[in-house]
């Protein structure tokens, strides 16, 4: 019997499919992780730590002091990162009075140095008008302080040599309890001006070279975390150049400017500084050798 063939075109369309193995579950996914504020406001991935690894490699580290006008911003974020990246460090201002904003260009927030706090600096402008001052920053900052050291100290008051053991709680205070350093990194022409005036005027008690840095960084929060990275990486080109000649030409006399080792670290600054200022064109550096 003769078959229809209208039917066998149909059949295709009627046959159940074969049974075919279930897909495959969806892989699964790990949520990516919450990026927590930087000190300053800004995500730190938006600066990375070009600088420090955080990680201690051991052996010497020179002692290093950062330098703002009123030790609030920017010599406060370098001392930070500098103490994260295990360097012996100070900071200080070198202003009559530290002077923060207020609610307006006439009206400056005014406070002493060596006797006033972060912790009461933080808590009066909280007070004030606790709004306003998240807003621009200035408590985050403080908090940022308040966990660095006590609060804001003047260069012009610090007295060069003497044992800082009052602040041994401060970050990076392992190594400078002496009361003195190798590097003084200020962060402002006219700060580096004081610095250097100021040593000159002392006369050089203890002579011992110092070499002081102006690595030129815009007083706002942003330009404060790309300068305490920039003053890292120097401060590594610098330490690891110091290693160098310490271990090639051996250790005599470094501390008072003497010997192989000390006058061949000497002799390579200015080309590591210019080295290191090809990679931060935008932050402008001065240098001179002083003395204590």
């Amino acid at each position: 019997m003769a078959s229809d063939p209208r039917l066998a075109r149909l059949t295709p369309r009627t046959a159940t499919p074969p049974n075919l193995p279930p897909p495959p579950p969806p892989p699964e996914t790990t949520p990516a992780p919450t990026q927590s504020p930087g000190l300053d406001g800004a995500g730190d991935e938006d600066y990375p730590d070009v600088g420090g690894t955080g990680r201690d490699e051991g052996g010497f580290k020179l002692k290093f002091c950062t330098v703002c006008a009123s030790n609030q911003n920017r010599s406060m974020e370098a001392h930070l990162r500098l103490s994260a990246s295990h360097y012996p460090v100070l900071s200080f201002g070198t202003g009559s009075l530290v002077r923060l904003p207020g609610p307006s260009i006439t009206q400056p927030n005014v406070y002493a140095f060596n006797t006033t706090s972060y912790s009461t600096i933080y808590s009066e402008l909280s007070s004030k008008d606790a709004r306003l001052y998240r807003a621009n920053g200035l408590l985050t900052m403080l908090e940022r302080n308040k966990a660095v050291k006590w609060g804001p100290e003047r260069w012009q008051d610090w007295p060069i040599g003497r044992p800082r053991l009052e602040h041994i709680s401060d970050k990076g205070s392992a190594g400078v309890e002496g009361g003195v350093v190798d590097v003084v990194i200020t962060c402002e022409e006219r700060c580096w001006d004081a610095v250097v005036d100021d040593l000159m005027s002392r006369g050089a008690p203890l002579n011992r070279p110092v070499h002081v840095i102006n690595v030129d960084i815009k007083d706002n929060h942003e330009e404060a975390l790309v300068g305490g990275n920039a003053i890292v990486d120097l401060a590594d080109c610098l330490n690891r150049a110091a290693r160098e000649e310490r271990e090639g030409t051996g250790v005599d006399g470094w501390n008072e400017g003497l010997g192989k080792g000390r006058a061949g670290f000497d002799e390579r600054v200015p080309d590591i500084i210019a080295e290191w200022q090809g990679r931060w064109p935008h932050l402008p550096a001065l240098w001179t050798l002083a003395w204590f």
